[in-house]
């Protein structure tokens, strides 16, 4: 929650002009009993006391209505306030999602991260808002009521006040019972975020292969999970609201009955009871308007702690101050090793070097370790052994802003904004039009020139209303619009035919022929030319040289050679 309060304390002087509204509108509203109380044994009994029953009825009306616009004035403060809290809450926690590493978004998973950044929110937001209106307001109430009372009739009130304790433990309970069960409730929520991102994916196969009905029963299972766990959180929950206006009503009837004999035995007047049953009512409200504080609270304060969860993540990235000579080659790879879960190696021993401007190519089977090769030389995740070095200089030194700006990546998985085709290849970065229109040439997207209205053209979400083979033209194009140093290409020409395959090679040649490039492929033709090749199969490098060295040194290569190419082409 501290997290949070930080949040809060820049409004803290719109909060206390709020609550000061509130507390005067509050006391005003305390008065109102009282003043009843004159009218029916003051002024109702004296003989033309009718003066003094309309001067007191309409001071009465004018209190409150006071009290209503403070309460009014006061809510509509507290909602401003609220929103701006939640709206900075939220734009931080976008920004700290962002800037989470691969591993920390492995760990925290996209699904609870929605949900945090939304559900959760909410939740913190509703809890801020009603501790504003009734955090101030009920605790007033409360402490007023039982002091005017006291004041008013001390026997009564005592019969009240025995009744607190239990009221105390009620509310204990629940705050002590509430949080780990919301924290539960928002887990479960996670699991149907999850869910709900799988079937929204997966649309198109789920249609295809005729499993609408069993995706539709697997959702059923986490929806049920989560009513049920919902379920049990308010019912749990829900046993404070009986509990209290148990103890409550009880209490009320207490007071009623010894009120009743104290009127009949003369020691306090008929006005004077009313009066004070006016102030029990107050006092009941106010107690059950703090146990729905406590169950908001319950609610906000899970919330709040998986908010807190991700806003206090370290950058675990963290940049190492050295410094290292410039040296001929652009990447060297030295003996580098990596693990996702820590217990068996994904990748091991990788040692090799490219020279400024050449062309690496990495071949193997699924699963060998490609992209995740390219995902340790973008620095998404750090090395556990060995050490990456760009331009003779550990990748760990540079910036994110360094390494960033020297990349050009298209993903294996990668994805399109529904945009314009424009927006899309220049993704929010200050580049030139012919620079945009050059990269569209040595993509071979030049269909995008047919599309109606060129440049222009508005792509459907993810780029549905593209081909295959065109949306990676288009992706092709996004890194090739920057000013780039390095060029990375997750297996991006898969969707393409051989023949545009062969001229989207020839061009990068011609045209980016400074840049080094890496090419990530499962084709031997996307790699053949490169000037260095690595073969990789379970994690590591069993085959590194030039086309012609590995058909000599490498059986996998050239079994692969064979299978793809022809014996004939061999």
């Amino acid at each position: 929650m501290r997290t949070i309060a930080r949040y809060i304390k820049p409004f803290f002087g719109r909060i206390s002009v709020q609550m000061l509204i509130k507390i005067a509108g509050t006391v005003i509203e305390l008065f109102l009993p009282a003043m009843l109380s004159v009218i029916i044994d003051d002024y109702a009994k004296q003989p033309g006391g009718e003066k003094g029953v309309w001067l007191m009825g309409g001071a009465m009306v004018l209190f409150a209505f006071l009290a209503w616009l403070g309460n009014c004035i006061a809510n509509r403060m507290s909602t401003n306030v609220t929103r701006e809290i939640t709206r900075n809450l939220r734009r931080d926690l976008f920004h700290r999602i962002t800037a989470l590493s691969a591993a920390q978004q492995d760990r925290l998973t996209d699904a609870s991260l929605i949900s945090r950044l939304t559900s959760d929110t909410y939740n913190v937001h509703n809890m801020i808002d009603r501790m504003q209106r009734l955090g101030v307001r009920a605790p007033m109430l409360l402490i007023g009521g039982i002091i005017v009372s006291l004041v008013m009739e001390p026997v009564l009130t005592l019969v009240l006040i025995a009744t607190l304790p239990l009221l105390a433990v009620t509310v204990i309970w629940s705050s002590k019972t509430g949080v780990p069960l919301f924290t539960w409730v928002q887990e479960g929520q996670d699991k149907m975020v999850r869910k709900v991102q799988e079937n929204m994916a997966g649309a198109r196969v789920i249609r295809a292969l005729s499993r609408t009905g069993w995706e539709q029963d697997a959702f059923g299972e986490v929806n049920s999970e989560l009513a049920a766990r919902q379920r049990k959180a308010d019912l749990t929950m829900a046993k404070v609201s009986p509990i209290t206006s148990f103890i409550l009503n009880a209490s009320l009837a207490f007071v009623v009955l010894v009120g009743a004999y104290r009127v009949h035995m003369g020691v306090i007047g008929p006005g004077k009871i009313i009066s004070f049953l006016s102030f029990v009512t107050i006092i009941l409200n106010a107690l059950l308007m703090v146990t729905r504080i406590f169950v908001m609270y319950s609610k906000g304060s899970a919330s709040a702690k998986r908010i807190e969860e991700v806003l206090l993540q370290t950058e675990d990235l963290q940049r190492d101050e050295l410094a290292a000579a410039e040296e001929k080659n652009h990447i060297v790879f030295n003996h580098v090793s990596f693990s996702y879960n820590k217990k068996y190696n994904n990748v091991s021993d990788l040692s090799f070097a490219v020279g400024h401007g050449q062309t690496l190519g990495v071949i193997g089977p699924t699963g060998s370790g490609k992209s995740t090769l390219l995902s340790l030389l973008m620095r998404q995740y750090d090395v556990d052994e060995g050490e990456i070095y760009l331009s003779g200089k550990p990748i760990r030194s540079l910036t994110k802003e360094e390494l960033h700006s020297r990349l050009g990546v298209v993903f294996q998985y990668d994805f399109l904004m529904a945009d314009t085709i424009r927006e899309n290849i220049r993704f929010g970065r200050e580049i030139e039009e012919s620079a945009m229109l050059d990269a569209v040439d040595c993509a071979q997207a030049a269909f995008i020139h047919e599309k109606e209205g060129g440049m222009e053209f508005p792509l459907n979400v993810k780029g549905r209303n593209l081909s295959g083979g065109q949306q990676q033209r288009v992706l092709i194009a996004r890194a090739l619009a920057g000013d780039l140093r390095i060029l990375l290409l997750d297996d991006c020409s898969s969707a393409l035919d051989f023949r545009t395959d062969r001229e989207l090679r020839h061009a990068l040649r011609e045209r980016h022929g400074l840049a080094t490039t890496v090419i990530v492929a499962q084709r031997v033709s996307a790699v053949m030319a490169a000037d260095l090749i690595l073969v990789m199969d379970k994690g590591r490098i069993i085959g590194k040289g030039t086309h012609e060295e590995l058909m000599d040194t490498c059986p996998m290569y050239r079994e692969l050679c064979q299978l793809q190419l022809g014996g004939e082409a061999v």
